[in-house]
């Protein structure tokens, strides 16, 4: 059975593209999202496997965002996505409960050995 994943980060683009490297590698994308609200609401409504989680959002950020899920579901996995010089939150994300983060743009082995480490 494929492990069901949400994408969550505000550039379309950045999206397609994680989308077509974890389908390309078995596994279904079962909702995105394009900031941390709307992420908090397909977690609520699609209760996937594991979250990707951009840091850098309008409305709410990934951080807010891994909190706040973090609060409904104790043990959800959550991989945060940034773009490089967002060491200190990258950190608050780790220290909030991220299971890892990957660095923007994504390679498709740095993705799928994070997903790997999330043990999906």
């Amino acid at each position: 059975m494929s492990k069901r994943i949400l994408i969550v980060d505000d550039a379309v683009f950045m999206r397609m593209k994680l989308k077509d490297i974890l389908e390309k590698n078995g596994y279904e994308v079962v909702a995105e999202a394009q900031n941390g609200a709307e992420a908090i609401e397909k977690y609520k409504s699609e209760n996937p496997d594991l979250v990707t989680m951009d840091i850098t959002m309008p409305e709410l950020d990934g951080v807010s965002a891994l909190r706040e899920i973090k609060k409904i579901n104790p043990n959800a996995k959550v991989i945060m996505c940034s773009a490089m010089g967002q060491q200190s939150m990258v950190m608050e994300a780790i220290q909030a409960g991220a299971v890892d983060f990957i660095v923007k743009p994504f390679e498709t082995d740095r993705v799928i050995k994070s997903l790997e480490k999330a043990s999906l």
